[in-house]
Formats: structure tokens, sequence, C-alpha cells
């Protein structure tokens, strides 16, 4: 059977994306289980430019068809903060996802209500030969004082959906992915991902 690697090392992001491709005709792979281990600095200007230097980087090194994702937490309030840096918002040394949330809250504590944002994700697959394709999705709402729920990771306790009246972390796997905005660009990408393992 063909394999795919998902290029990313986050457990959250590979157990979302591995239950999104169910039913592909591939086998999905991870860099732990393949043995690899490598960095991708992220210094692209777009979630795309990111995406697509995970998935080329993984995809040369693997000789897989590789699929990288890169995403981020606008608040308009803070003129799209912390965006592209939604992973790296508090650089102390073993900052968790509750750190971050913390000090996002802190940076909003002064601005009024509601706190509009969205998640945005872009999606890239690059075939070893060279071929990339990129896809994006997104996810609108907004971020609540306090955390609720227990499922997911990063920002979700604090982002209410308000089609769905609930945080993101309080919505069950198959919740979430149906209207995340990595649910969304995978939702693009599956069509590309079954043509190329088709051939």
């Amino acid at each position: 059977m063909k394999r795919l690697l998902i290029a990313t090392n986050n457990p959250g992001k590979t157990e979302e994306m591995q239950a999104l491709l169910a039913g592909l005709p591939a086998e999905i792979v991870t860099p732990a289980s393949l043995g690899i281990d490598l960095h991708i600095t992220e210094d692209g200007t777009t979630y795309a430019d990111n995406a697509q230097k995970k998935a080329i980087g993984f995809a040369r090194l693997s000789d897989l068809v590789s699929l990288a994702d890169d995403s981020g937490l606008e608040v308009d309030a803070l003129n799209g903060a912390p965006g592209l840096y939604s992973a790296r918002y508090v650089t102390a040394a073993g900052a968790t996802d509750a750190d971050r949330r913390a000090f996002l809250l802190k940076n909003l504590a002064d601005r009024p209500r509601p706190w509009t944002a969205r998640f945005r994700a872009a999606v890239a697959v690059a075939v070893p030969a060279g071929t990339v394709h990129v896809v994006e999705g997104e996810c609108p709402g907004e971020i609540i004082p306090e955390g609720r729920g227990t499922g997911g990771f990063g920002y979700d306790p604090i982002f209410f959906i308000l089609e769905m009246g609930h945080t993101m972390a309080e919505l069950n796997m198959a919740e979430k992915n149906r209207i995340s905005h990595r649910a969304r660009a995978m939702m693009k990408v599956r069509p590309i991902l079954e043509q190329l393992f088709a051939k």
C-alpha cells in the first residue's frame, strides 16, 4: 500500500488528521514512526509558505507524498496577532498551551468585547518529484475570558464558535472535524490525495 507522511510531531494535529483522512487508500505514517527527526524553520510570511516548506522538506527526506499544515489564531482586537506566531506566542523555554492562552487573555484584558477572531489553516501536499498543492480553511469565532472544555489543544478552550454554542475544546472529535479550520482545508485537499493515490 502507498504511504502518506503526516509531516508533524504535534500529537493533537496527528490525531485530527488521521481521523480526517480515514478511508484514504494509503497507509498514514508519521515522522516518529519512520525514525525521522527533521526540524523545519517556519520563517515564511504566510501559513501557505510554512506549510509548503514543511511538506517539501519531509517529502524530499522521506521520498513519500507528504502533507503538512500551518495554522494560527487571528484576533481582531490585536490586529491579527498572534497569527503566524500562535505556537510561539510565549517564547520562554517550556511554555505550554496554558501559558499561551493566559498571555493572549492578558493582552486582551483592556480591549472591549466581543473579541472576534478566526482560526486559519493552510495544508500543503508535496510529491517527492516536486509537485506541491496548497489549500486553505478558516473557522470564525470569538475569544472568551475563561477556558471551557477538555478536548483539542492550543487555544481551543478559549475559542468560542457561535454556530455551535461551544468552545472548540467542548466539541468531540467528529464535531470539530466538521467545522474546524483544519477540517475545512482537509476537505479541499482530500480529492487531491485520492487522485494521487489512485495512480
